[in-house]
C-alpha cells in the first residue's frame, strides 16, 4: 500500500466520522437538544429558559434570549448564545467547545477544553453590571458599571490552574447587603481584581475599589465545587472610610460597628456560600 492511499485513509475514515457525527445531530429536534441541556444544568442546581433553541453549523448549540436560574432567581442572560465543537482539535485528540454570547452590547468569549492539560480562557468585554441579574437576585443590590474580564486556566476542577483579571469602569453600588447587613452605598472611579486558581480553590488576592471618600478591599478564598453556587466562602471585606464620608453614612457605619478594627477601618468577615454569602 502506497503512501497515498495511507493519507487516503487517514484523511478520509476521520472525515467520513465527522459527516456521520453531522448527519445524526441534524436529525436530532431542537426540543430534544433542549432537554438534554436542561437536564445537564440541572445536575449542576441550575435551569434554563430560551425563547429559541436549535443548532448551529456545524456542530453546536444556539440560543436566543438565554436565561440561566438558580433556586434564588435569574443568575444570567444573553441576548444570544453560541456553543461550537472546534473541528481542527477533534484530529488531535483534544475535545475543545467555543462559546460565545452578547449581554445587552457586551460580548462574552471563551474557550472550553475538556483534557486535564487543555487550556481554556474567558474574556468578557463592555458587559454593563445591571445587565447582569445575579446581583439583584443574590444581593438585592442596585449595580451599575461596565465589566471587563480576561483569563486564561489549565485542567480540571482540583488540577486547575490559572488567573482571571477584572476590571469596572464607573461601578455604583446601592442597596447592597450581606446576609441581611446593608453596606455603604458608593460610587467608585475605578475596580481592578485578580481571581487566582490553584490547589483546588480560586483565591481573590484582592478586589480594589476606590471611590470619592471610600476605599475597599475583598480578598479570600473558596473550593472549587459543583455547583459553584454551594461553594463555601472564606472572604475577608475591608472598609476604610474618609471622615466626611462616614458622617454622611453614619446609621450604615453603626450597624457595622462590631466590625471595625481601628478608627476608620472595619473588617467583615464574609461566609456562607457563593449562592447566599452571610456575615459572621
Amino acid at each position: 500500500m502506497n503512501r497515498s492511499r495511507f493519507l487516503l485513509i487517514g484523511v478520509g475514515i476521520p472525515a467520513a466520522l465527522f459527516c456521520l457525527i453531522v448527519l445524526t445531530i441534524l436529525f436530532i429536534p431542537n426540543r430534544e437538544l433542549k432537554g438534554v441541556v436542561s437536564r445537564a444544568l440541572e445536575t449542576q442546581g441550575y435551569t434554563m429558559r430560551a425563547a429559541g433553541f436549535g443548532l448551529a453549523f456545524p456542530i453546536g448549540l444556539r440560543a436566543r434570549e438565554l436565561e440561566i436560574d438558580s433556586d434564588r432567581g435569574a443568575l444570567l442572560k444573553f441576548g444570544r448564545a453560541t456553543a461550537k465543537l472546534r473541528i481542527l482539535p477533534l484530529f488531535t485528540g483534544k475535545v475543545v467547545i467555543a462559546f460565545r454570547g452578547t449581554i445587552g452590547k457586551g460580548e462574552v468569549n471563551g474557550e472550553f477544553a475538556s483534557l486535564k492539560k487543555g487550556v481554556s480562557s474567558l474574556e468578557i468585554a463592555d458587559v454593563r453590571l445591571d445587565e447582569i441579574p445575579f446581583f439583584q437576585s443574590v444581593t438585592g443590590a442596585q449595580v451599575k458599571g461596565e465589566l471587563n474580564v480576561k483569563g486564561s486556566f489549565r485542567g480540571k476542577q482540583n488540577d486547575a490552574t490559572g488567573e482571571l483579571r477584572l476590571a469596572v469602569k464607573d461601578a455604583q453600588l446601592q442597596g447592597v447587603k450581606i446576609g441581611g447587613m446593608p453596606l455603604p452605598d458608593a460610587s467608585y472611579k475605578t475596580v481592578q481584581g485578580m481571581l487566582r486558581i490553584g490547589g483546588g480553590k480560586a483565591t481573590l488576592d484582592s478586589l480594589n475599589l476606590e471611590g470619592d471618600g471610600l476605599y475597599v478591599r475583598l480578598k479570600g478564598d473558596m473550593p472549587l465545587t459543583t455547583p459553584m453556587g454551594a461553594a463555601p466562602l472564606n472572604l475577608t471585606l475591608e472598609l476604610m472610610p474618609k471622615a466626611e464620608f462616614l458622617e454622611k453614612q453614619k446609621f450604615v457605619f453603626l450597624l457595622l460597628l462590631k466590625y471595625q478594627s481601628s478608627p476608620g477601618h472595619y473588617q467583615i468577615p464574609v461566609r456562607g456560600t457563593l449562592g447566599k454569602p452571610a456575615l459572621l
